[in-house]
Parts: structure tokens; sequence; C-alpha cells
């Protein structure tokens, strides 16, 4: 035993060592990977939106006003220096320093560029980043994020929740601000689809609502579906048994409050026909998966292990699965779920929650075990006029090419590739793996 425990100990050791050993990027690589045409696949851009017109209310389903105030990490506080050299490469920033008088200079400054530059303000901003082109997560698109630089990324969570609610509410104050925004988010859809009132049995809401709305997205230039379910709750969708699940959705769609469990039943089975008809229609299903917003939301709710059942599911091996933000903490629990032939993850978030060097570790890990199911993404949103979309944005960028360099500088100090096999994964990651997932030109 005492042996065992060394031999522990020992590896252990050597593991901790490399971590902190990861080696600075090499230079020249990184020169090389700052001059990839990314591909984001995920970010919330805001449209761009004139004068006196209402103010961008569509850049997320559940938006984090609706909440308790929380606390924020560290690279995303809004007094972070780092987004100093941000301000610099986007309005010529020619101060080192935060202080009030120099951040109402730069607000002046962001305006004039922002009237200046118009509705092509986005596209300014991903020219400046060397982002090809950036999905958003939106409730609508809007003016300035036009394809093929903005693709849409739409919310489905609304639909696995057409009964009553309160019973959630009352046991989450996350939920409690949350589930409004999916209630009005499906009115609308209905609305989208001159629906005034829901059909009376589930076979007819699934074809008329759910897969009717479904299509009516692809039409609009949806590429892909995502859910925030982990904000609303687990992420443990059972295997749908069909007649128990009508049952439910007959005796509660005219009111009632159904219990917590046949509730469950009904979501999971429209889970499963929203993945399957996304297989169907070719649209990837993106399931949000980060320990992240909101002092009251469950992290082993969003473990990526839970989801382990819908991939392995037969029904569902035409559909693409992504599982965004990597899963963090749960990072390494990820890389088993690429061994399924549908399943990838994207490092968005990751990008500013860590630094650099911690993600060059996860980047790496998954690197050495399965390199094309890697996406780039930025998570970027608005903070507010002064550290707005496009400073998140420029953050993630920044971090993720100097991590991705760092994992890939280890990789090649240890012998396990060569150069040219270090550039041609970063390049995998960054954009090939993405045209080839969502079949972009």
């Amino acid at each position: 035993m005492l042996k065992q425990i060394l031999l522990l100990l020992t590896v252990l050791n050597v593991v901790g060592f490399n971590a902190v050993a990861q080696a600075p990027p090499d230079a020249q690589l990184l020169a090389e990977i700052n001059e990839i045409k990314a591909i984001d696949n995920h970010a919330h851009p805001m449209k761009y939106v004139a004068n006196g017109e209402k103010a961008d209310d569509e850049y997320d389903a559940l938006p984090l006003e609706a909440i308790d105030p929380f606390p924020l990490p560290t690279r995303l506080s809004p007094v972070n220096p780092e987004f100093i050299n941000a301000w610099k490469l986007f309005y010529n920033y020619d101060h080192n320093d935060m202080s009030e008088a120099h951040i109402n200079e730069l607000l002046v400054t962001k305006k004039k560029l922002y009237e200046r530059e118009g509705e092509n303000f986005p596209n300014w901003v991903l020219d400046k980043l060397n982002i090809e082109t950036m999905f958003a997560n939106r409730v609508a698109m809007g003016r300035g994020l036009t394809p093929p630089r903005f693709r849409w990324v739409s919310f489905v969570d609304a639909l696995i929740f057409p009964l009553s609610n309160e019973t959630a509410k009352k046991s989450n104050r996350d939920y409690a601000g949350f589930y409004p925004g999916e209630e009005k988010l499906l009115k609308r859809y209905l609305a989208d689809l001159g629906i005034k009132t829901l059909p009376a049995t589930l076979d007819e809401y699934a074809s008329k609502v759910v897969t009717a709305t479904l299509e009516h997205q692809k039409q609009q230039g949806v590429i892909a579906l995502k859910f925030e379910a982990n904000y609303l709750r687990l992420l443990d969708f059972d295997k749908p048994d069909p007649q128990r699940a009508s049952l439910v959705y007959a005796r509660y769609i005219r009111g009632g409050e159904p219990s917590p469990a046949d509730y469950k039943v009904l979501q999971d089975y429209l889970f499963h026909h929203i993945a399957k008809e996304a297989g169907r229609l070719g649209l990837a299903i993106h399931i949000h998966t980060l320990d992240a917003a909101g002092s009251y939301y469950r992290a082993t709710g969003g473990n990526p292990l839970l989801l382990e059942p819908t991939f392995n599911d037969p029904e569902l091996r035409k559909t693409n699965f992504v599982i965004v933000h990597g899963g963090l903490p749960y990072t390494r629990q990820v890389i088993s779920m690429f061994g399924k032939p549908n399943v990838y993850a994207d490092f968005s978030a990751q990008t500013f929650f860590l630094y650099p060097r911690a993600l060059s570790e996860v980047l790496r890990s998954w690197l050495e075990s399965y390199p094309d199911r890697i996406l780039f993404g930025t998570d970027a949103f608005s903070f507010g006029p002064a550290v707005d979309w496009p400073e998140l944005a420029w953050l993630s960028n920044t971090s993720a090419r100097t991590a991705l360099a760092m994992a890939l500088t280890g990789m090649m100090n240890d012998g396990e590739i060569t150069r040219e096999r270090a550039l041609e994964l970063a390049r995998m990651a960054l954009r090939e793996n993405a045209i080839k997932l969502y079949k972009l030109q």
C-alpha cells in the first residue's frame, strides 16, 4: 500500500510540474496562429442601434439582469487592466490607466467611431480580431449581423417548457428570474406561426409548434439550436416515454401544476424530439455547460457526463452536439464524450474565466486526444459602454490564440508533434473543424 501511495504522489508531482513548466509560446508559431481567420462558435454580439432607437434586448434568451447579482471572476471585472489593450486596438486609446477622465474620453471616441461605421460596425470588429465568421446566439438577428460574417444560433429551451412553471420558480431564485423569459419567448414563437392557443395534444404540439418553429428558423438562416437548459433544470435528460409524456401534456396544458417528476418526463420527450428533428434538418445542437452565471446555479447539474445517454441514443446519431464552454470545470470529462462520433466542444468563456496558461493545459489535453472535435469560441457579450462585446471578444480571442500556441509549443518541445503539425492543429481548432461540422463554404 505504501508503495502505491508513493507512486501516486510521484505521478501527481510530475503532472503538477508539467503544468507549472508549460512553455511560453513559440514566437513564430504564435505569429502564424494570429494570422488564421477564425470561426467563432459562440458569441452574443449586439446589433447596430442608431441614436434614439430602442436598445438591443435580443442578445440572449436569458439575460443576466433577470437574476440576483452574483460575484464575477477576476478577468471579467470592468476594471481589469487587460481591457486597456483592447481599447488601444479598437480606439487608439493612448493611456495606460482607467481613470474616470480617460474613460469618459474613450466613450466619446467610441461613440464617434460607432456612428461613423454604422451598420458595418460589427464587421469592423471582426476584421480587427481576424475572425471570419461569428455565430450569434440571439433571440433574433438585427442590423449589422448578416451572413456570411454572422450566422444565427437560435434558442429552443422555451419549446420544452409549455406548461406552468410556477413550481420551478419557487424552487430556485435564479429559476424565478429566468423562467419568465422563456415563457415570453414561447409566446413569440407561437405568434411567428400565427398560433394563438397551444394545441390540445402532444403530437400536435410537437408537429405544429416545435417542428414548425425549427423549420421556420432554418428558413431564416439558423445554423444551430441552443439549449441553456442548465439555467432552468439539470441536464439529466432521460430516454423519452411518449405515452406518459402525452398524458402529462394533455392533463396540464389547459391549467394546473404538474409535479416536477411529471414535468421532467415531458421535457425529456420534447428535448429528444428537438434533437432528432435537428438531425433531420442538418442543424447542430449547442448545449450550455459551464459553472458561471448565477449564485444559485447548480454546477453538478451541468456535468457533461449527464448527457451521455443522449449522446449514446441510436436515434440521435445523425445529430451533432456541441458542448458549449467545454464543460468547465468538467473539462477532463469532456474528453470521454469526444469518444462519441457526434460530439464536439468549444472552449468559449474558458477564454476569459482562465488565463492563457491554465487554458493551455485544458487545450493540450484535448489536442492530444481528439483534435478534430475542438472548436474556438469567444462568448463575447456586453458589460456596458466601456467594456462592450468587442472588448470581451478581444480578451477571448487573444487568450485563445496565446493558449493554443502555448499548448502546441509544449507538444513540440516534448517531441509529440512537428511544427507543421502544430500549425495544422491550430487551423483545425480555430476554423477547419467548424467548417467541416457546419458545412460552411
